[in-house]
């Protein structure tokens, strides 16, 4: 007898999932950076295999269903692009090659924060102070964000506990490194937190999920390809082979671009864009436990704690969201019992002339089956 998923755990599922996704592509990525590849041109090419993934399911599933293009619609997917495939890569990639997979994915951990602080000024989310779920919302937010304060700021070893450990100083250069990639990631972060909000909007008017991701896809790869020509003219820089650089491309277009625009924006259809970054933290996590098994990478009491701390701001949040949709329900069932309570007071108004109009349609039914014996 096969395990079966229930509706209600499938959304969870799919977004855990993509966050394995994405600590992949950090650690992948990390090593072609390392060697040298140019991110201005990863992210062109990531963005070429996204749109070349992507697109072939956007025409054949959405091409009966896929609604009208108006000006309003391009300038949004032009900024989608401008925000998710330009900046945020390129800002997050040059954060990742100055530092490391574990403490960028620290410092975008604040996604989720940022997400919910742009949800309300937009009026996307509902401000109820007086609510425990919304409480909760907020209380998660703000743990989410300690836990990432912790994991970046915290650099006590786990087996050490010595205080030379925790006094100890990196070189100028380094810390001038770390200062100008924690610049990139809170910008990138900031645009990728936009990107949810804005996507979210996108879709109420767009609802071809496929189709949006197609096309921010598309143009990402040509933003993306200009920006890389200004920076990197030298033709050589653009020269892949089969080899690291092949595979860091096609993993981050494919998985973390195509499949991700794609489960994100059907998850924000179904829940909401702050249901969808509340996993972001979750990255960090599974880098560090992935570096530590795999790699042998040592683990800190600070990023220990860290990661408690976020877990428990995730749950916090994903119960406040839950409730959100539990409200939500009981609206549509008031809705949908008004509604049958006013279909019904219709009907009973005119019963005799429903079962004139049964008795007419049958007789018209058999005339014409008669005449066509005959």
């Amino acid at each position: 007898m096969g395990l079966k998923m229930s509706d209600s755990a499938k959304p969870y599922f799919a977004m855990v999932c993509l966050q394995f996704g994405y600590a992949g592509m950090n650690l992948v990525t990390k090593v072609v950076l390392d060697r040298g590849l140019s991110h201005f041109v990863l992210v062109a090419y990531r963005n070429a295999f996204a749109m070349a993934t992507i697109a072939p399911f956007a025409l054949l599933s959405e091409r009966k269903v896929r609604p009208k293009m108006t000006f309003s619609i391009f300038m949004q997917i032009f900024l989608l692009a401008l925000l998710g495939p330009v900046i945020d890569q390129n800002l997050y990639y040059a954060g990742l090659k100055l530092t490391s997979p574990t403490f960028a994915g620290a410092v975008t951990s604040i996604v989720p924060a940022l997400t919910f602080t742009i949800s309300i000024i937009c009026r996307m989310e509902k401000v109820e102070m007086r609510k425990v779920r919304f409480q909760a919302k907020v209380v998660g937010t703000l743990v989410i964000v300690v836990g990432a304060m912790l994991m970046i700021l915290f650099k006590s070893p786990l087996i050490n506990f010595l205080p030379s450990h925790l006094t100890h100083k990196a070189s100028s250069s380094a810390g001038e490194d770390y200062l100008k990639a924690t610049v990139f990631l809170l910008i990138a972060s900031f645009s990728w937190a936009s990107f949810f909000v804005l996507q979210a909007a996108t879709l109420k008017r767009y609802s071809s999920h496929l189709s949006l991701s197609t096309m921010v896809c598309f143009m990402g790869t040509l933003q993306s390809t200009a920006l890389a020509f200004v920076m990197e003219p030298n033709l050589s820089a653009w020269n892949i082979a089969f080899d690291m650089n092949l595979l860091a491309s096609a993993y981050a277009g494919i998985m973390s671009s195509s499949i991700a625009y794609y489960v994100q924006g059907m998850m924000t259809k179904e829940k909401s864009v702050v249901f969808v970054t509340a996993f972001n933290p979750l990255i960090v996590i599974i880098v560090s436990i992935i570096t530590f098994l795999i790699l042998g990478h040592r683990l800190y009491l600070g990023g220990v704690l860290g990661m408690v701390i976020l877990m428990v701001g995730v749950c916090a949040v994903l119960w406040g969201k839950e409730g959100d949709e539990e409200e939500k329900s009981e609206e549509k069932f008031v809705e949908i019992v008004k509604c049958c309570k006013s279909c019904k007071n219709n009907s009973l108004s005119m019963p005799r002339i429903d079962e004139e109009a049964d008795v007419e349609m049958q007789s018209t039914m058999k005339d014409k089956m008669v005449l066509g014996l005959l």
